[in-house]
């Protein structure tokens, strides 16, 4: 249900929350970085997470890798409350908790040292994307896509791995190896062939850790770019309690619903341009909100089909069975890390050479400067 109209006073009041939220804010690094700073505020982290994460000076040919389950349902599983923090101390998005679908979340270690290196987080794919469209030709039919594909939502190297030995793609190859492949299968009873991840800031940035990584994965496009960036804080929950008290005390949007927050606000957004009787304030509402449109850019769009030779053909519905392509051995785990081991130990080189290797654990904090692109 859906509230049509409110009084204009409660309307003004609405609209003013947005202005003032938005207006601070001239570009998208703006207001991530306030989004994650706002997170760092009320995180529990923990007493010394520097100690935590791999910063040692290791060739890239010494290191071995443990990669970790995350949750109470496996055995020997890491804490989720573990992983959240230590996530939200290295990750400069604000990475949601309470996700619906299913989910596979891992930590992955340097064997040697036992330091964290990176965090990963396996999902449901979101349901429609232009340039998987595009690729397949048409829209894929949901059942067959949902039995087959995966989405990377979260590929986090901790820093100074991903600077000094090509992290990001590290967690990005193990994402689409023959190893995590047969875990999403055991663990959900699927039959994963496809691998789906976007560059988390858009153009914003000249490249991205999925680039250089052919034929493990490859570029495909630019996602849509048109959509509102998420109040947070305070105000939104301030926002919707009013307006689900206006709304008969039901929120706007059901509690399980995928993607409530942005079905709230945009909610919330349409009932004040119906409502808002004053047209200075519509119009600087209005303005606003479209300055806030803005702050949003297209994202890379990768994908993965993990050696098969005809994902493309199987989640079309044009062949049931999936067969093995050229590139299948690749794939098994041993093989994708020795790949990387070859490109880090270019940059480990390079960096040692020009004197440009980091040491330092890099982590947010509310008084950390550190670069939001990473």
């Amino acid at each position: 249900m859906t509230i049509k109209q409110i009084d204009e006073d409660k309307a003004a009041w609405a609209a003013d929350q947005f202005i003032d939220y938005f207006k601070n804010f001239t570009n998208l690094e703006e207001y991530l970085r306030h989004v994650k700073k706002s997170v760092i505020v009320k995180s529990n982290l923990l007493d010394d997470p520097k100690d935590y994460f791999l910063n040692q000076d290791i060739h890239p040919n010494d290191m071995e890798f443990d990669i970790r389950l995350v949750g109470d349902r496996f055995q020997n599983g890491i804490p989720q409350d573990y992983y959240r923090n230590l996530l939200k101390s290295v990750s400069s998005h604000n990475n949601e908790d309470n996700i619906p679908g299913r989910e596979l979340r891992l930590m992955v270690y340097e064997r040697n040292t036992n330091k964290i290196v990176g965090f990963i987080r396996l999902q449901s794919p979101l349901i429609n994307s232009k340039p998987r469209n595009e690729w397949l030709g048409k829209a894929p039919d949901l059942k067959i896509f949902n039995r087959h594909a995966v989405m990377g939502f979260a590929i986090v190297p901790s820093q100074p791995f991903g600077y000094n030995y090509l992290g990001g793609k590290l967690l990005a190859l193990i994402c689409v190896s023959h190893h995590i492949r047969e875990k999403l299968n055991d663990i959900f009873e699927k039959d994963i062939a496809l691998f789906e991840t976007t560059s988390l800031y858009g153009s914003s940035s000249a490249a991205s850790q999925y680039d250089g990584l052919k034929p493990f994965m490859r570029y495909k496009g630019l996602t849509e770019s048109k959509f509102l960036p998420l109040l947070h804080d305070q105000v939104f929950h301030e926002l919707h309690d009013r307006f689900t008290l206006l709304n008969n005390n039901t929120p706007l949007t059901d509690n399980k619903a995928s993607s409530k927050k942005m079905k709230r606000q945009t909610k919330m957004i349409a009932s004040i341009k119906k409502s808002l009787q004053d047209e200075e304030k519509l119009n600087e509402f209005n303005s606003v909100i479209e300055m806030a449109f803005g702050l949003t850019q297209k994202k890379r769009f990768y994908i993965s089909d993990y050696g098969y030779g005809n994902v493309r053909e199987v989640i079309r519905g044009d062949e049931d069975k999936l067969i093995r392509g050229q590139n299948w051995d690749k794939f098994h785990l041993d093989n994708i890390i020795s790949w990387w081991k070859r490109k880090a130990t270019k940059r480990y080189e390079k960096l040692k050479q020009e004197n440009r290797f980091r040491d330092k654990v890099e982590l947010w904090t509310e008084d950390d400067n550190i670069q939001i692109i990473r």
